[in-house]
This record gives C-alpha cells, structure tokens and sequence, in this order.
C-alpha cells in the first residue's frame, strides 16, 4: 500500500514531462515549417513516434501556432488535417495520398502510376494477334500482285498486278475497320468484353487455317489461291473486328485510378500522380506490343521468298493459338466489366432528342424535361447525356483521321510496289515496311520516358490536340518524301518512268536507285503513329462513357475503313508515271487537313481535364447502377464481384445521389 502513491506521482511527474516535450514538439513542427520555409518534401520526411512527436496528449487542448486545438481524439500529426494546424499552416502543401491543391497543379510533376500486371496481359495477347495480322498481310501485295512463277523472281501466286492488289488490300484494310462496329455492339450489350474477344479469336483462327490451306503449292495450281484469300479476308476481318474495338479499352480498363493524387519519391520530390498520364503510358505500351508483333513480317517476307507462303502464314496460326492461350490462362487476373445491355440504343436515342431539339442535347436530360414538361421517356440520369456530349466531341475529332489512314495504307500496299522497282541487293522488297515498327519500338521509349516528362518538368502543355497535329504533319512530310523517291525512279535508267516495263530492262533490271532511299519515308510514317494512332486509341477511351467503351473504340477505328475507302478510290491512279502526282496530291491533302485540325479543335486542349473529370463521375455511376440492379453482375477480376469496389461506389451513390435504374 505504501507504494502506490509513489507510483502515482512517479506518473504524474512522468506524463507532465510528456505532456511539455510533445507540446513543444507539435508546435515547432507546424511553426516552423511557416518561419523556416521547410520544405514539403522535408515536412513529410519527418518521423513522429507515438507519444513523442506525433501524437498529441488527450489531456487537453495545445496552443498550436495561436490556435487552440481540441486534442481529445489524438491523431498522428502527419494525418491532421492541414486546418487543425492553425492559420499560421494554412499554406500547408497537401499530404501524400491526397488530392493535389490547384497551386500544385501548376507546379508539381506529374508521373505515371505503377501499371497491373493484367494490363501486361492483354498487351501480349494483342502482340499475338498483331503479329498474326501483320504476318499474313506483310506477304499480300506480292501474293496477289505477282503470278507464281514470276519472270522477274519475286515471290507470288495470283498474277492480279499492282492495281488489283493494292485494290484487294484496301479492301482487307476496310472490312477489318468495318466489323470492329459489330465487335463493339455484341461487347458492349451481350457478352462483355472478354467474352468477345475470345469467341471472335476462334473466328479469326478460321480464316487463317483457311488461308494456309489455300496458300500450299498445290492448291495454288489448281487455281484455288484467289478464293480462298477472299474468303480468308472475310473471315478474319470479321475476327479481329471483335477483338480490335474490345482490346483497346479492356487494356485501360485494367487500371483503375481516377483522380489526381500527390506522392512523395524517395529521392523527396513531390509528384502528382496522373491517371491521365498512366492512361497515355498504358497505350504507348499498347502501341510498342503492337509494333514487336508487327515485326513477324520480317520472317514472313523472307519465308514466302524460301520456303513458300503457306509456311509463313502456317507461323501466324501457331502464334495467334499461344494469343489465345493467354487469354485463357489469364482470365481470373482480368478486370472484367459486365455489359449494360440498351446503353447503345439509349444512347442513340438521346442523341435523337438532342436532334429533335436543333441540336441541344440538354433536351435528353432528366432534369430539363422535368422543368418543361416531360415529353420524352428517359430511363438515363443526366451525367449519361454529359457523357454522350463527351462521347460525341471525340467524334468530331476523329471525322479528320480518313485522310491520316489512306497515307499510312501507303506503306501497306504502294510502298512495297515502288521497292519492287528499285535495286534490292538480294532483299525482299516487303521487308522495308519492318523500318516503321522499328522506329516505333526505338521512339516510343525516348516520348515516354524523355520527351514527355521534359515537357511536363517544364510546364509545357502538349496535349491530344496537339500531338495528334503533329502526327497529321508527320504523316505530310513523309507522303512529300514518297513523291522525291519516286521521282528520283523516274529519272533513273534504265526505264526512267516506265519501270521493268521497257526493252532495256528484259523485265527484270530495276531503276538503278538503292532501296535503302526509301527509309526515311517509313520513318516518318513511325513517328506520325506516334503522335496520331496512339492519341487516338488513348482519346477514344478517356472521352468515352465507362458503359461505352468498346462502341466508341469502334467509332475511332471506322475511320480507318473510311481512310481504306478512300484508299480503294485512288487505286487507278497507282500506276506509273502518275505516282509522283498521287505522293504530292495525299501530302497537299494532309498538311491541309492538319491545319483545319487545329483551328476546328485546339480550344479542347484547354477543356481536356474538365472533360476527363467526368469519367470518375461516370465510374460511381455505372458502380451504382450495378448496385442498384445489376449488383449480382458487378464489376469483377476473374468472375467474382469485387467487394471493395461495391462499397466504395454504394457509399458514392448514396451522397451523390447516383442511385438509379440501369441505363
């Protein structure tokens, strides 16, 4: 009994020591980071242990700065918020995890997130399919261009000449454009998006059995290659039309970051973390898979020239069955979001009331045909018309991309014909093209982790508008580079501007010109991708409603099917002497087409943030939407509702006032 009040007074004395030390301390942290100008990066490197530094005694209050603080429920200093530190902290930078302030918006790097492993997942199935695509449609020109057998030793099968098979390619490129519509519909209302792509793939693996069949040496001389091609283009256009418009946005989707937030490094710079910037790295990834499978035309070229086409095109379907096999192995690691059904009819049906209203799409809302007077039935809230009007700007910017996509079919089709008629030094005149994934594979890396952080440490904007501008000139000069080339055939003996088609010649001396001439046009065609193909794919998804995705994928893609039609449109002129004409007038068209880019859409540069806001609005709302009546068929990694995305999206629901019936 004796001992106790000593050990009473011994803790006494020993919390009143205490008390004064983390007084003390609490206020020279807030303090003086104000009279010491410490810096963010400093203040966050400090350690605070319990009952030392960072917590504060539940005694009573502690005068912090001239400011009486309630200290009753203590906090780690390092999650008080910036007010509890007094007006003398109100400058405070905001903590690691937050949202940045506006001033640090300005001023902060902004760096990507850390990517999941399921986007580096999709990305090798599409490097599958891609090299696939690229496989088969590397040897086409010279398989329908040139006879078996040719007199002047290049490899071929069907004898069309270099109209008829730059018409069949266009073609191709057209219908593999086209069905990405169908692929869109089917993902977006029925099957979601990873359904599509794997029933699609067994469709596309169909086509390209049939063409290995059709491509053996004995079905070529029974005159069998011609309609198995054309059904092979049909088959497997439809095939990757399911996969291309669901691949893009299933790769993003696999990220699931939607607002800005600071981080500290370990060097102790502070950073923001950007969804918009880990979206454009997700897709220059994308781009550069894309490229490292398009390559396969450099073995594909070489083997149709050694061992036949139907061994070429016989490795694309062992490859595009390991694509598969991916897909397969993969699926419990996917971020699956189910389909929603009427989204597209709804959709289209707002767009219709926004039409019956000259054009104001504030018609379709809920809340404008309440305030006067409800005419229309609409089972949509207003953030789904906001996010059509979002939809509907990308649209607008992808109606210039026809153009962009009949100059870059050039290097699919035309290009390989003018390497034909030039010295190739024991080469295949197809396996040129492989210098445009080259530069991409070279570039990307340098854009990604040089230019584009340059420009950010900087504070220099260059926004989609922007880069998408700069592909369209990139695209002009090489077509320009294209008409210097071939010029330089003409006036090269020993044809001059009648290539392989003069006495002199026998029809088999080319033009006395190096091939190697021709790099620098594929070069710039690589660059042009750079900024205008993977902005495109990156501004189809971000400007999309979540629910929409793979629909306005597709939209963005259909432009390609134009640029084919367009491409099939100028085919006559694809003969000599008028190629020079046909490079100048596609240049002249392109620069063109740049500048009215630019003047019609520089002005979303400056709405480009605000616009993207609206896709963490339209996440809580498709999340609500799945609550509220899809919630057995929530969003999902490998079939199984994600629970922490369903509370987090009920909680958003319920203070937004989001919960509503499905659209």
């Amino acid at each position: 009994m004796a001992g106790k009040p000593t050990s009473r007074w011994f803790a006494s004395w020993k919390r009143a020591i205490i008390d004064t030390f983390t007084s003390s301390s609490i206020k020279y942290t807030a303090i003086e980071m104000n009279e010491r100008s410490v810096g963010p990066a400093e203040f966050h490197a400090l350690e605070v242990q319990p009952r030392k530094m960072s917590m504060m005694d539940a005694a009573g209050g502690t005068d912090i700065g001239g400011a009486e603080v309630d200290t009753t429920n203590a906090k780690p200093i390092a999650l008080m918020d910036k007010e509890a530190l007094g007006a003398e902290s109100s400058s405070l930078a905001s903590f690691e995890g937050d949202e940045p302030t506006e001033e640090e918006r300005h001023t902060l790097r902004k760096v990507s997130d850390k990517l999941p492993w399921s986007a580096f997942l999709v990305a090798m199935v599409e490097l599958c399919e891609r090299f696939t695509y690229y496989g088969l449609s590397g040897p086409f020109q010279n398989y329908i261009q040139n006879s078996y057998h040719d007199p002047n030793g290049l490899p071929g099968a069907i004898g069309l000449g270099e109209t008829g098979a730059t018409g069949l390619t266009d073609f191709f490129q057209f219908w593999c454009y086209v069905t990405p519509i169908l692929g869109a519909i089917v993902s977006d209302q029925y099957l979601g998006k990873y359904n599509t792509i794997l029933y699609f793939s067994i469709v596309y693996s169909c086509g390209v059995l049939i063409l290995v069949c059709t491509a053996l040496p004995t079905a070529i001389e029974h005159g069998a290659a011609l309609g198995g091609i054309i059904v092979a283009m049909i088959v497997i256009g439809l095939g990757t039309g399911g996969i291309k418009s669901n691949v893009s946005p299933l790769i993003a989707e696999q990220y699931r970051g939607t607002k800005q937030t600071i981080k500290v490094l370990k060097s102790g710079e502070r950073v923001i973390v950007d969804p918009g910037v880990t979206i454009q790295r997700i897709y220059m990834i994308f781009y550069m898979c894309i490229n490292v499978g398009s390559l396969s035309s450099i073995a594909t070229t070489e083997m149709e020239q050694h061992t036949g086409f139907w061994t070429a095109y016989l490795l694309c379907f062992c490859l595009f069955l390991v694509g598969i096999a991916v897909l397969l192995a993969g699926k419990k690691h996917y971020i699956v979001r189910p389909p929603r059904g009427s989204v597209i009819p709804n959709a289209f049906k707002a767009m219709w009331i926004g039409l019956r209203n000259k054009g104001n799409m504030e018609a379709a809302k809920p809340s404008y045909q309440e305030e006067y007077g409800r005419k229309y039935k609409t089972p949509w809230n207003d953030l789904f018309v906001e996010e059509i009007e979002r939809a509907l700007v990308a649209c607008r910017v992808f109606v210039f991309y026809p153009i962009y996509w009949v100059v870059y079919s050039q290097m699919l089709n035309n290009f390989i014909s003018q390497a034909g008629v030039m010295e190739l030094h024991g080469i295949p005149n197809d396996i040129m093209q492989n210098i445009d994934p080259l530069t991409i594979i070279i570039f990307i890396p340098i854009m990604d982790r040089l230019v584009y952080p340059l420009f950010r440490k900087f504070g220099i904007p260059f926004r989609p508008i922007t880069r998408i501008t700069m592909g369209f000139v990139f695209a002009a000069l090489s077509m320009a580079y294209a008409a210097i080339v071939q010029h330089l055939i003409y006036i090269s003996p020993p044809c001059y501007n009648a290539p392989l088609a003069c006495p002199a010649a026998n029809e088999t001396s080319p033009n006395q010109v190096h091939v190697a001439v021709q790099t620098p046009a594929y070069l710039l065609i690589g660059l042009s991708e750079i900024f205008a193909s993977i902005t495109g794919l990156e501004y189809a998804f971000t400007k999309a409603p979540p629910s929409m995705k793979s629909f306005v994928m597709s939209i963005f893609l259909l432009q390609s099917a134009f640029g084919s039609a367009l491409g099939i449109a100028l085919a006559p002129t694809a003969k000599d002497p008028k190629l020079v004409w046909m490079y100048t007038g596609l240049g002249i068209a392109t620069i063109i087409t740049a500048g009215l880019f630019w003047i019609c859409f520089r002005k979303y540069n400056a709405t480009e943030e605000s616009m993207n806001a609206l896709e963490d609005k339209g996440e809580k709302a498709v999340m609500a939407d799945q609550i509220g009546g899809l919630g057995h068929r929530g969003m999902s990694v490998g079939g199984n509702t994600d629970a922490r995305d369903m509370e987090e999206a009920r909680g958003n629901a319920h203070s937004t006032g989001l919960m509503k019936n499905p659209v």
